[in-house]
């Protein structure tokens, strides 16, 4: 075998053991999501607990199912702008909830309404009871530290804890709670729809980390078994057995 064909061999060897590697580490990957999915799972047929009692961990308290009481603080209301529902245009309306016995206030995602220009609502004509007993699920802030600026002081594009607790005039919770519920029930917002639990991407890129594995391998033994100098050196033998 020549020189280059070897180099060739060596090099998509170790390239398949390479994509071998990271196929495995997707299967890993497929596989603590199915146990993250399962512990999510559970925790929603558990009963909800309260907010405040989920801690700090923000890791641990993503989806889980929770509730907060207190008050509604409609003077303060944020409006996440440009959500789509169903194809439809509008906006989600973001209420802190004023727990008695603290000055942090919890964030409520209440719901989605139609804006046609996907930023301006009449919130008031959004507003529930003052009192709020909230169910829904755990959502943590986008990563954002920047803060936006825009026409509407109350308008937000993203959730991002910077922004939120620049405009809010009290400590935040760590995280915010989505409000769940009867979507169709049209005296309050829209709720959301609870978050699609699934095993992600990462068995179609095990698949394909494997599949790279082997066309490496097949490559090399086709490139070995069409070496040119593997075939000259078997005619030169069978001449000399001839001689």
């Amino acid at each position: 075998m020549s020189r280059r064909i070897l180099v060739f061999c060596v090099f998509a060897v170790a390239a398949a053991i390479l994509f071998a590697r990271l196929g495995l580490w997707q299967v890993a990957r497929l596989h603590e999501r199915q146990a993250w999915n399962a512990s999510i799972t559970q925790a929603r047929l558990n009963n909800p607990l309260p907010l405040l009692r989920l801690g700090n961990d923000t890791s641990a308290a993503h989806y889980r199912f929770a509730t907060v009481d207190g008050r509604y603080d409609y003077e303060h209301e944020l409006i996440l702008s440009n959500r789509t529902r169903r194809g439809s245009p509008g906006v989600e309306i973001l209420t802190p909830v004023r727990m008695p016995g603290t000055d942090t206030v919890v964030l409520v995602n209440r719901g989605w309404v139609y804006s046609p220009d996907g930023t301006s609502v009449d919130q008031v004509k959004w507003r529930e009871r003052d009192t709020a007993h909230v169910a829904g699920y755990v959502e943590l802030f986008s990563t954002d530290t920047a803060i936006t600026a825009a026409a509407n002081p109350r308008v937000i594009r993203r959730v991002g804890r910077a922004n939120v607790t620049a405009k809010l005039p009290y400590p935040v919770a760590p995280f915010y709670l989505v409000a769940v519920g009867d979507s169709a029930d049209l005296s309050h917002p829209a709720r959301r729809d609870l978050p699609v639990l699934d095993d992600g991407p990462h068995r179609g890129y095990a698949a394909q980390w494997f599949s790279f594995a082997l066309i490496a391998l097949v490559g090399a033994a086709i490139v070995a078994r069409r070496d040119p100098s593997r075939r000259s050196g078997s005619t030169d033998a069978s001449d000399e057995f001839a001689l």
